[in-house]
C-alpha cells in the first residue's frame, strides 16, 4: 500500500511537471514570435543611439534616468563616451560627499534655476539637483555597477576625478547619506515628503527643493535604492573589509525596511514615517495609498518574499482596474486629493500623483519575470508595449485616459522596456 501511494505521488508530480513544461513552452513560443515586442525593442535601441539626454523635454543628463537605460545604451553606443558621461557626475560632487541629479552643457542651461552648481574641473558644464529626493547617490552607484557589468571596464573605479578615485567617491557618497540623510532611530535614510519615488514635495513651495514647508520623512523607495546600491558596492570592491561593511549595512537596512515600512496585515508598504509631524490633516489616512513604484524597487532590493510579491501584485492589478489607468505603470492609488496638498502640486492622476509611468511599471514587469511570474508579466506588459507603437515613441507618462504626456523620447521608459524584453527573451529561450 505504501509503495502504491509513493508511485501515485510520483506519477502526479510527473504529470504536473509535464503540464507546467507544456505551458511554459507555449508562452515561450508566443514571446519569441511577438512582433510588437520586437518592434518596441528596435525602437528602444534606436533611441539609445541619440545620446544621454533623458528625453526631448530634458536637455540634461540625469543619474536616476541614466541608471535605467545605461545597460541598453552600452549595447548601442560608444562605451568610451558613456564612461566620460559617468565620470562627469563626480566633478560636481560636493565637499560633504553629496552627489547631484545631473549636469548640462553650459550653453544649454536655459531654465534660470538659481540653485545651480559649478565645478573648477568641469567649467563647460552646470550641475543641478532636486534636493527633496534622496536617490542621487544610489542611482549613480547603480549606474556605475551596470556599466562595469556590461562592459567589464572595472578600471573606471580607479579613475581619478579631481584628485580622488571613483570608488573612493562612491564610498564618500554613502558617508554623505549616513551623515546628512539618516534617521538613527529607524536605521533608515530620509528625504522630503514626495509622491512615492517622485521628486516633487507634497507641500508645494519650492516644489523640487527643500524649503521652510518641507516635512522630513522616510519612504520605501529611497531605502530600497540604497539597499540595491550597497549590494552593488559589495560586488564592485575587491577589499574584503569594505565588502563585509556593505553586506552588513545592506542586511541591516533590509531588516529595518521590513520592520518599519512593511505593513504585514495589509500586505503593502507604509507611504511615510514622519520625523517631525505630517503635512496632512489629522483625518487623512495616508496609509490607504499604495505606492507602486517604491514597491517595485523594494522587490528588486529583495525585501519581499514570493508570496508577498504575489500579494502586492494583486493589489496593483486591482488598483489599475478601479482607477481605470491604462497600465500597471499607475504610480499610486488612491491618489492624493487636491484638498490635502499644497499649492503648485499635481491634481489627482496628474504627473507623479497617479500618472501612469512606464518608467516604473516596466521595473515591476522585470521583477515579475525574475520571480518566475512570467505569464502575469507578459499579460501586464501588453498595454505598455502597444502604446509605444500607437504613439510612435516612448513618452514620460500617460494620463488616466491613455493620452501621452511629458517628455517625448523618454529614455527611461525605453530603457526599462528594453530590459524587460531582454528578460522575456532569455526566459523564452530557456523554455522553448
Amino acid at each position: 500500500m505504501r509503495l502504491y501511494k509513493i508511485s501515485t505521488i510520483l506519477l502526479l508530480a510527473g504529470l504536473l511537471l509535464s503540464s507546467c513544461s507544456s505551458k511554459n513552452k507555449e508562452l515561450a513560443d508566443k514571446i519569441l514570435a511577438d512582433q510588437t515586442m520586437q518592434e518596441v525593442d528596435s525602437m528602444a535601441r534606436q533611441l539609445m543611439k541619440n545620446g544621454f539626454y533623458a528625453g526631448s523635454g530634458y536637455q540634461m543628463v540625469w543619474s536616476r534616468d541614466l541608471n535605467t537605460f545605461i545597460e541598453l545604451s552600452c549595447e548601442e553606443y560608444d562605451n568610451a563616451v558613456i564612461r566620460e558621461n559617468l565620470l562627469m557626475f563626480f566633478h560636481f560632487q560636493q565637499a560633504n560627499g553629496e552627489l547631484l541629479d545631473g549636469y548640462v552643457p553650459r550653453e544649454a542651461f536655459t531654465w534660470g534655476d538659481p540653485n545651480t552648481y559649478e565645478s573648477e574641473t568641469a567649467p563647460g558644464h552646470i550641475g543641478f539637483k532636486n534636493t527633496v529626493e534622496t536617490d542621487q547617490e544610489t542611482s549613480l552607484i547603480q549606474a556605475i555597477y551596470k556599466y562595469v557589468a556590461k562592459t567589464g571596464d572595472k578600471s573606471i573605479l580607479a579613475e581619478e576625478v579631481a584628485g580622488k578615485p571613483v570608488y573612493e567617491r562612491l564610498k564618500w557618497s554613502i558617508n554623505y547619506l549616513l551623515n546628512e540623510r539618516y534617521a538613527a532611530k529607524y536605521g533608515l535614510i530620509t528625504g522630503a515628503t514626495t509622491f512615492d519615488w517622485g521628486d516633487v514635495q507634497v507641500e508645494g513651495g519650492a516644489v523640487v527643493d527643500v524649503d521652510s514647508l518641507t516635512h522630513w520623512s522616510i519612504d520605501v523607495y529611497d531605502n530600497a535604492m540604497l539597499a540595491i546600491a550597497l549590494d552593488n558596492l559589495a560586488e564592485l570592491t575587491d577589499d574584503n573589509s569594505d565588502k563585509q561593511r556593505w553586506k552588513t549595512m545592506q542586511k541591516d537596512l533590509l531588516a529595518n525596511i521590513r520592520k518599519y515600512l512593511w505593513d504585514t496585515e495589509s500586505s503593502k508598504f507604509i507611504p511615510h514615517i514622519y520625523l517631525d509631524g505630517s503635512p496632512f490633516p489629522d483625518d487623512f489616512n495616508e496609509n490607504e495609498i499604495h505606492y507602486h513604484g517604491g514597491t517595485a524597487v523594494a522587490i528588486e532590493a529583495g525585501v519581499l518574499t514570493r508570496d508577498e510579491i504575489a500579494a502586492v501584485l494583486k493589489h496593483m492589478v486591482r488598483n489599475v482596474e478601479q482607477s481605470g489607468a491604462p497600465s500597471i505603470g499607475l504610480t499610486l492609488y488612491p491618489t492624493y486629493p487636491s484638498d490635502v496638498l499644497g499649492k503648485n502640486v499635481s491634481a489627482p492622476y496628474e504627473y507623479q500623483n497617479g500618472g501612469d509611468w512606464t518608467w516604473f511599471g516596466g521595473r515591476m514587469i522585470q521583477q515579475l519575470i525574475v520571480n518566475d511570474m512570467v505569464d502575469e508579466a507578459y499579460q501586464l506588459v501588453q498595454p505598455m508595449m502597444n502604446r509605444v507603437i500607437k504613439n510612435k515613441g516612448f513618452y514620460e507618462w500617460y494620463k488616466i485616459d491613455g493620452t501621452p504626456a511629458g517628455s517625448g523620447d523618454f529614455k527611461g521608459s525605453a530603457g526599462v522596456l528594453g530590459k524587460s524584453i531582454e528578460l522575456f527573451n532569455q526566459w523564452a529561450e530557456e523554455n522553448k
